[in-house]
């Protein structure tokens, strides 16, 4: 897991990632649509390719790329105690927001 999350500490990798979550790319489609130059996608591509993040298949001239959803899973289980702690957290504050748009309307009768 270490691996992976050293992959998308680097926003261009987040952002490869966010380009493949919704369908696969060659390399082109996404040099083109995150205007980077194509030695950057491959080489980002490379990093989550080796952090198993990713994988290639060769489609004629070019490498179509898609994720792999096993170690998002494992990220995503690992940070699921935080995103409980965060909900509750968010929770109590439209609980309290609540309370005091209760409270505002009140005064103003």
């Amino acid at each position: 897991m270490e691996t992976s999350f050293a992959a998308i500490a680097e926003p261009n990798r987040r952002a490869i990632l966010g380009l493949l979550a919704s369908s696969e790319r060659s390399v082109g489609e996404i040099e083109r649509r995150l205007r980077m130059p194509q030695t950057s996608v491959s080489k980002h591509l490379r990093v989550l390719r080796q952090a198993g993040l990713v994988e290639a298949r060769v489609e004629a001239q070019r490498r179509v790329y898609r994720l792999r959803p096993e170690p998002l899973r494992e990220i995503d289980a690992w940070l699921e105690p935080f995103r409980r702690l965060w909900t509750a957290h968010v929770d109590a504050l439209e609980r309290h927001l609540d309370r005091m748009e209760r409270a505002e309307k009140e005064r103003n009768r």
